[in-house]
């Protein structure tokens, strides 16, 4: 294990390039590839890896909602993945939805989860193998899970109105310009249906991009704990709601907050600004 690794809150929740290099045909690990673009997985990939998409099988399309305990099994037995197995995630975008990937891993309970700490970005910048030979791993028979915990890892929008409502810590993680109101999107993306611009009033302005560094790895934690613990003033055992877009680049803060630093209760607040946003009587604040 590095000494960055070792400074975390639970270092094993990473990997780094070389270790994963060193463990392709390791038994009972799953590397899953979950991508902003889903075209990209095609173009090359690790070796072994899976493709895991976050819209088609994560999803529920018609409930705007995460696929129940039965399609979350199903996912799990077509790609090899048993409940022993060591998932590791990794993506484009900083790992963006590999976060959002292993968060709704976290939901349904499997536990052996770990991040590519660099995700795709670094990997490919150090010319390390890729393929194009998709794997075809014998299906397992994943148990469904009892339920889906709601409770623990996601948040709501009446349980953030009730949040905003006890001026209990609310990070906004999504550009400096979306919280503002002066976009309602982010740079060089197109406008999503937002209504309004602004932020849930009384959230602090944090974007996820402040934790990682430039080749998409991880700050350490030395850095991370002057990020939110010195500068945004939370603390270990502060209730915690971050929210963004849609959940994705708060996937990303959460497991900063959760597994990097440690922080024992943090939420993701899916629903985030196109739900906020868009709701009748919802109260926003704009500005800086």
């Amino acid at each position: 294990m590095t000494s960055k690794f070792s400074a975390y809150a639970h270092p094993d929740a990473l990997v780094d390039t070389d270790w994963l290099a060193a463990n392709l045909d390791t038994p009972g690990i799953r590397i899953v590839e979950s991508n902003e673009d889903l075209l990209l997985y095609d173009t090359g990939h690790i070796p072994g890896a899976v493709h895991i998409d976050w819209r088609r099988d994560l999803n529920d399309e018609i409930t705007r909602d995460y696929v129940g305990p039965d399609a979350f099994a199903q996912v799990c037995r077509k790609n090899g993945i048993t409940p022993e197995t060591i998932v590791v995630f990794y993506g484009d975008k900083s790992n963006w939805w590999a976060c959002y990937a292993l968060w709704v891993f976290q939901l349904f309970g499997h536990q052996n989860v770990k991040i590519l700490d660099g995700g795709r970005a670094k990997w490919t910048a150090e010319e390390k193998p890729l393929t194009r030979v998709v794997p075809n791993y014998p299906a397992t028979d994943y148990p469904t899970p009892l339920e889906r915990d709601d409770t623990t890892n996601r948040a709501f929008y009446h349980q953030t109105w009730q949040h905003m409502l006890a001026k209990k810590p609310l990070v906004d993680v999504r550009s400096p310009k979306e919280f503002s109101g002066e976009t309602t999107h982010m740079p060089e993306y197109p406008q999503e249906g937002v209504l309004r611009g602004g932020h849930i009033p009384g959230a602090k302005s944090c974007p996820w991009a402040t934790a990682a560094n430039l080749d998409g790895t991880f700050k350490t934690a030395e850095e991370l704990d002057q990020i939110y613990t010195q500068n945004l003033g939370l603390k270990k055992d502060d209730d915690i709601v971050a929210y963004c877009r849609i959940g994705e680049r708060s996937s990303h803060t959460w497991f900063v907050l959760k597994y990097l630093l440690g922080y024992d209760k943090v939420r993701n607040y899916d629903g985030s600004w196109t739900e906020w946003g868009n709701m009748v009587r919802s109260p926003i604040e704009k500005g800086s």
